[in-house]
């Protein structure tokens, strides 16, 4: 089955795409819970317009995404953490974690377009973050996670 996707659907596309999902999946949970569109003809001759008129406002945005993008290039994060034994975390350090630091640094970025490397941090050391900005502009962040100080 052939659908038009009206948002960002994750591990599928992102908003206009053209897809081809299982009809089970695009009929009983994209299409009821507005995700997406059959993609009928009438349907690919209206997309087709409207990322036409989209070409010019999307380079704007782009731009956009390029300079917040590039704000990451000189910051240097530490995250700091209980430890246990050795470099074990007490927790973990996450996604919300990160985007909360980026907040104190001066770059607004909503956790789901940040992902950790791995996942969830347990140790302590040196990670990568890669940062979603457009679909089209994605950084690398490295921040490093380091024991909080024992007292």
């Amino acid at each position: 089955m052939e659908v038009i996707l009206k948002n960002d659907v994750e591990n599928l596309g992102f908003t206009d795409d053209t897809v081809i999902v299982k009809n089970g999946y695009g009929r009983n949970y994209l299409i009821p819970q507005g995700h997406a569109v059959l993609a009928t003809v009438s349907a690919k001759k209206v997309l087709a317009e409207k990322l036409k008129q989209r070409a010019y406002k999307e380079k704007k945005i782009v731009e956009e995404a390029q300079k917040q993008a590039d704000k990451l290039t000189g910051i240097e994060m530490k995250l700091t953490a209980k430890t246990g034994e050795g470099d074990k975390l007490f927790g973990s350090i996450t996604n919300a974690d990160v985007a909360e630091a980026l907040a104190k640094e001066g770059v607004e970025i909503e956790k789901k377009f940040i992902s950790v490397a791995g996942g969830n941090i347990k140790r302590t050391g040196q990670y990568d973050a890669s940062i979603r900005f457009h679909r089209d502009v994605v950084a690398t962040l490295t921040f490093d996670v380091v024991a909080e100080a024992k007292k």
